[in-house]
């Protein structure tokens, strides 16, 4: 993949890289909660959101395309970087803790089960050592659970920076206007600075670009939304007013289904 070429589709990484976030992060967080509730995770879980190297899995292509765009920005901005090395390493955790939650799932109870034979005092003697095995394995998913959470919060932090410079985005805006609930649930409270980077005093921007992105889909009602919420943030601004008008006549030029 040339440099040219990403450097062409910019636009597309971006949004990209931000939507497999906040999906990753939910399904991790979920997994999180659930081994502070039960002190386990799903095997499953993890080995689908890392797939493997013929069949990537949703946290995978983050990793990669994260590559693609930090490594390739134009700009250089030395937070680029940064963002890339800490995507990687919440990888690499997150295979670390699914093979631990492998061991946990499948190993544990084979040799619970292992234990409870008939055995002689010699072969006891030699097994029953092994069970501190057991424990450290959940002391490491504590530990790695432990590092990535933390990982993610400083890479929330760090998009908050880099995003700032793509306040021109459209399919980054037409992202948070369509999934604003997914994103205001992973950044919490980091989710006001990253708007604020992002459009500055002019929060109107975003629910323009969105609706402008969104007209080009085909998607005028949708648009409609997001030019009627622009104009409540700005009444005075005339580019929301513009978009309302536009997004009301492809509508009405919109053939109406017949109803069956």
């Amino acid at each position: 993949m040339s440099r040219r070429w990403v450097e062409a589709n910019l636009a597309e990484f971006a949004r990209d890289v931000m939507r497999d976030f906040c999906m990753a992060s939910v399904v991790l967080e979920g997994q999180f909660h659930r081994f502070d509730e039960a002190g386990a995770v799903s095997f499953p879980v993890m080995r689908d959101l890392l797939g493997e190297m013929m069949n990537k899995g949703l946290l995978w292509r983050l990793k990669d395309t994260a590559h693609h765009l930090f490594r390739n920005d134009p700009a250089q901005d030395p937070v680029a970087p940064m963002l890339d090395w800490a995507v990687g390493y919440a990888f690499h955790e997150c295979v670390k803790l699914k093979e631990d939650a492998y061991q946990h799932q499948h190993y544990a109870p084979q040799y619970r089960a292992l234990r409870e034979q008939d055995m002689g005092e010699e072969l006891r003697a030699i097994v029953e050592p092994l069970a501190s095995m057991l424990a450290q394995t959940r002391e490491s998913m504590e530990r790695e659970i432990r590092r990535i959470r933390y990982i993610l919060g400083r890479i929330r932090r760090l998009m908050c920076l880099y995003y700032a410079a793509h306040g021109g985005n459209r399919l980054l805006a037409r992202l948070l206007f369509d999934r604003d609930e997914l994103v205001r649930s992973v950044f919490g409270e980091e989710y006001g600075p990253l708007l604020q980077g992002l459009y500055g005093d002019k929060p109107e921007r975003m629910f323009i670009q969105a609706g402008e992105s969104l007209l080009d889909g085909g998607r005028p009602e949708d648009a409609l939304r997001a030019a009627h919420a622009a104009a409540a943030i700005a009444p005075g601004c005339q580019r929301a007013h513009r978009l309302v008008a536009e997004a009301e006549q492809r509508i009405d030029q919109t053939p109406r289904r017949r109803a069956i």
